[in-house]
């Protein structure tokens, strides 16, 4: 019979102690984790700063959209259903104020000229202009304006014959007196719209960018922006 060589206990612990350190050599270690660095100051203000951006140009896009619905509602009085699919919310709200041919269809048409807050008519008498309507679409004091007065008693106004205009800048103010705006500049004052100053959330010392007549002094003025001083 051979002779076999002697296995010990001994001679088997080393074995399973051996291959043991084989095999943790083999199989790297994992990665300590590792945290997010908390995000630097700066970059929060660059963000906000990119947002504040993006706000505003969102909202110079809805104002020009309103801008373009009142041409397309001067010069068509309605509009196709197709043409609103898919138009936005705010779009859609403005074409449903909208009045259509049949509604303006038998009504009374007067021609008259804007005096800085209402329409002095070819007849004598003044008709009331929106606030809103006369600030949105900065009617200046001596615009002609055409007014239709519809079966159902609805006025609809449409700038025909604007004025020449001079663009001016000046300091807003608030007389607590007569509880109206105004707008100053080298000893002039103009009356404004308060629909206007607070449409661009104008303050009293805030700076005001003006329309006025070119050639004629005026009492009103139309606003076109406002230059917050103090802006959060």
């Amino acid at each position: 019979m051979d002779n076999q060589p002697e296995t010990t206990p001994l001679f088997f612990a080393e074995t399973v102690t051996t291959l043991m350190g084989e095999a943790a050599t083999a199989v790297p270690a994992a990665p300590a984790a590792v945290e997010p660095a908390a995000p630097e100051p700066a970059a929060e203000n660059q963000q906000a700063n990119k947002l504040l951006v993006i706000a505003k140009a969102l909202k110079a896009i809805e104002q020009n959209l309103q801008n373009v619905i009142r041409l397309l509602e001067a010069e068509t009085g309605s509009v196709s259903p197709s043409v609103m699919a898919g138009a936005p919310s705010f779009v859609a709200r403005e074409f449903e104020l909208m009045p259509g041919a049949n509604d303006m269809a038998g009504g009374r048409v007067i021609e008259g000229v804007f005096d800085g807050l209402q329409m002095v008519g070819a007849d004598g008498k003044t008709y009331s202009i929106p606030p809103n309507y006369a600030s949105k679409s900065k009617l200046v004091e001596g615009d002609m304006l055409k007014l239709t007065i519809t079966p159902k008693g609805s006025f609809i106004y449409k700038q025909i014959g604007p004025i020449e205009r001079s663009r001016l800048v000046g300091s807003l103010g608030y007389d607590l007196t007569v509880g109206e705006y105004f707008v100053t500049q080298d000893n002039r004052r103009w009356s404004v719209l308060k629909a206007s100053v607070t449409y661009f959330k104008g303050e009293p010392g805030d700076e005001a960018v003006i329309l006025v007549p070119k050639s004629n002094p005026s009492k009103w003025a139309a606003v076109e922006n406002v230059i917050r001083k103090n802006v959060l």
